[in-house]
């Protein structure tokens, strides 16, 4: 395997773990999950989830730690290497296409968390439910507000990419992801300490699998391959950061878990509040902006300023977690300018921040300030959010399963599983089959579903 001496990479084991668990511990868990959860059946969703997690989403990872440590550059040239040029290159492509696209409206959604940072500063979120419903709806419409913040996230954004690999990105990962994950910990208690919190507790543990149809099965695979970062570059740029000696399987294991554990702790967060002052669990994207305030003004109405604090340090942290998921998907696209373009980082970076800015521009405005971004009657933001999501991500991994199953060498997927060797590869024969057969035609199925072939 060969790296150029020059390239960097991550300094420590835990520095890996957490940086590239940022990117999958995220708004993916806290905003997206909880909502698709809560539109497809609550705790069938989640079971159906952690199967796509465990049978399709970690071999995915896996697959894309060993393409992107073999080929130790950007997505797209990582894929080249591997193929030799051939047409699977274009499978790297689509991934910084993906990623790029998901940059542009995902920074909306990390803006809206800035928002709530100063609305809970200021105290213009403390209210009833009828008063935060509105909030959100006119803050989420504004023509100007929305993108003042998205473009003021991508800039913070800009600042950890340009200081590198080590000195930004692991470094903002080691010491924001544990402080959320406390703060998850403490909303969870106020959550569940709530009257009529069982009901929300049953809803997210009581499987009902008469919810349960192919769409629960389409929508569980995108928010697998959404929430671990699959398909979207960030996993396989992540990897070429990785060091010979990272043992690819058990990382993935331990990403996913985590990833799976904020997953389920952002809905027992939610649901458990959503029951508690009547608002219906299937609310979608602006569930947690407006479930979340109630939590806070209820949970701790009796303790003055308790409240305040609890909601300023949660939005904050929250912003936080969107930044860690934000850099791994600035990066697959800075990445990939640098190297293929052969210019500076922070030029690659200032070109990825101000066109992302521009998309989010737009996502924004088609939330609500003008109809004229309405396409077949959704917004552009939930196109992105669609395409993205629900066709780019899967049709990623199924390529990107199809390629390390049956065209990459057997020896050379063999030798970067078990470290050349010096790994037992207990589990390479599970791997190798579920990514040659398992993995792709439970993606194609779904895939076809989707367009009512099937």
């Amino acid at each position: 395997m060969s790296k150029s001496s020059e390239r960097a990479n991550f300094g420590s084991k835990l520095g890996i773990i957490l940086a590239t668990a940022g990117s999958a511990v995220g708004l993916g868990n806290v905003w997206r999950f909880p909502y698709m959860a809560g539109e497809n059946g609550g705790a069938a969703f989640i079971i159906v989830y952690l199967m796509c997690v465990l049978l399709l989403g970690i071999p995915c990872m896996v697959s894309e730690f060993i393409i992107g440590r073999h080929g130790a550059a950007n997505t797209a040239r990582a894929y080249s290497r591997l193929a030799g040029g051939k047409a699977w290159k274009y499978v790297g492509y689509l991934g910084v296409v993906t990623g790029y696209l998901i940059t542009g409206y995902y920074a909306v959604v990390s803006g809206w968390c800035l928002q709530y940072v100063y609305g809970a500063l200021v105290g213009g979120i403390n209210g009833d439910a009828d008063y935060v419903k509105q909030y959100f709806a006119e803050f989420s419409s504004d023509p100007v507000r929305p993108i003042f913040w998205a473009a003021l996230f991508l800039i913070i954004t800009h600042f950890v990419i340009v200081r590198g690999v080590r000195n930004g990105i692991e470094r903002v990962s080691k010491l924001m992801m544990p402080t959320l994950f406390v703060l998850l910990l403490v909303i969870v208690v106020a959550s569940c300490m709530l009257p009529g919190a069982e009901k929300g507790i049953a809803f997210l543990f009581k499987p009902d699998f008469s919810k349960v149809d192919s769409g629960v099965f389409l929508g569980a695979l995108g928010q697998s391959f959404y929430s671990l970062s699959i398909a979207m570059g960030c996993i396989c740029t992540y990897a070429s950061y990785f060091s010979r000696h990272t043992n690819l399987l058990k990382s993935a294991l331990q990403i996913s878990v985590l990833d799976c554990l904020v997953a389920v702790l952002a809905g027992l967060m939610i649901f458990p509040a959503a029951f508690s002052v009547g608002i219906s669990p299937d609310s979608g994207p602006s569930l947690v902006f407006i479930t979340l305030p109630n939590v806070f003004h209820q949970a701790f109405s009796s303790v003055p300023g308790v409240g305040y604090v609890v909601a300023v340090l949660f939005y904050l942290l929250l912003s936080v977690a969107a930044l860690t998921s934000l850099i791994s998907l600035h990066e697959v696209s800075t990445a990939f300018l640098q190297e293929e373009r052969r210019i500076s980082r922070p030029k690659a970076a200032t070109i990825v921040t101000s066109s992302c800015i521009v998309i989010g521009a737009f996502c924004s405005l088609s939330m609500g300030a003008t109809d004229s971004l309405t396409f077949f009657g959704r917004s552009l933001f939930d196109i992105f959010d669609f395409v993205t999501g629900q066709l780019f991500l899967p049709i990623g991994g199924f390529l990107t399963c199809i390629f390390i199953g049956w065209f990459v060498p057997r020896k050379l997927v063999h030798d970067e599983f078990t470290n050349w060797g010096t790994l037992k590869g207990t589990f390479f024969g599970v791997f190798l089959f579920l990514v040659r057969f398992v993995c792709p035609v439970s993606i194609l199925l779904i895939i076809l579903h989707q367009f009512e072939v099937i």
